[in-house]
């Protein structure tokens, strides 16, 4: 399906009943919506309307034109696509690093008056991360911008990345991740200017840790973190920021799962969310 972001058009599928309570989940830098498919269809097959949603710049959704990927930008688009899912009740965002902060910002700094969200669901993100793991997946992202001679290649990168997740047999599902251009090689399906673009300083910045916690300061609508216990990114000390900062947050440790925690323990993760929106959001 086509959903309509601020000002550009952004892919999405959704799962469940049209009329079921609406659930919007939103993937991290680099991905995109195929990362919650398991997700999004044990919750769709539980009655909840789930929808995940490419990022402005991702998967199949539309570059912006302007190279804007600010953090002012993908907030508007989280808001644009709430508002549109909206019926009898508003979602709940689901959302992991970058879409996590998205969807934080987005309900946080609404205009006066509009109700974003009923329910927040935070995937190993908070304001306070660690710079190492930040740096980490920025090294991942920029060290293959000239793409990769087969799926191999593609397949060994991840492995590099994510070393405790066994490496796929079938290599047929990176190819949701992955475009095969003309030139024959295969490239990360993202805009290149979403890390290339500068904004590292300055407020519109995905990293301005003051106007993160200010965000998380505002929220009054139920929350859940749900965290990877070896993540590089988010440490127990972050989490432990995150739930001074939202004293009413729920907060769950993964066991086994680092950064992509619901790729890493699907299991576990599903369990944690549909707890939480059987309280946020009954179906």
């Amino acid at each position: 399906m086509r959903l309509r972001g601020d000002g550009i058009d952004l892919a999405g599928d959704a799962y469940g009943p049209a009329d079921g309570p609406p659930v919007l989940l939103f993937h991290g830098g680099g991905q995109t919506r195929h990362s919650w498919d398991g997700t999004a269809r044990l919750l769709g097959d539980k009655g909840w309307r789930a929808t995940t949603v490419d990022l402005r710049g991702h998967g199949d959704s539309d570059w912006a034109d302007d190279g804007d990927y600010s953090l002012d930008a993908f907030a508007a688009d989280v808001r644009a696509v709430a508002a549109a899912a909206t019926t009898a009740q508003a979602p709940v965002l689901v959302g992991a690093s970058l879409g996590g902060i998205s969807a934080l910002v987005a309900i946080a700094e609404a205009p006066a008056g509009q109700r974003v969200a009923s329910g927040l669901v935070l995937v190993d993100v908070a304001p306070r991360l660690e710079p190492a793991g930040v740096a980490r997946i920025g090294e991942f992202m920029l060290g293959h911008l000239d793409g990769f001679a087969d799926l191999d290649e593609v397949a060994d990168a991840v492995a590099a990345y994510n070393p405790h997740r066994p490496r796929p047999a079938d290599l047929s599902g990176l190819r949701k991740n992955v475009r095969l251009r003309d030139d024959g090689r295969w490239y990360w399906h993202w805009d290149p200017r979403f890390l290339t673009g500068g904004r590292i300083d300055e407020p519109r910045s995905l990293r301005n840790e003051s106007r993160l916690e200010a965000a998380a300061r505002a929220l009054t609508l139920p929350v859940l973190l749900i965290r990877g216990r070896q993540s590089d990114v988010l440490s127990e000390a972050g989490a432990r920021n995150l739930q001074q900062l939202v004293p009413h947050a729920g907060y769950i440790d993964v066991a086994g799962a680092g950064h992509m925690v619901a790729g890493d323990r699907n299991d576990a993760f599903n369990d944690a969310v549909v707890a939480f929106l059987q309280d946020a959001l009954p179906g």
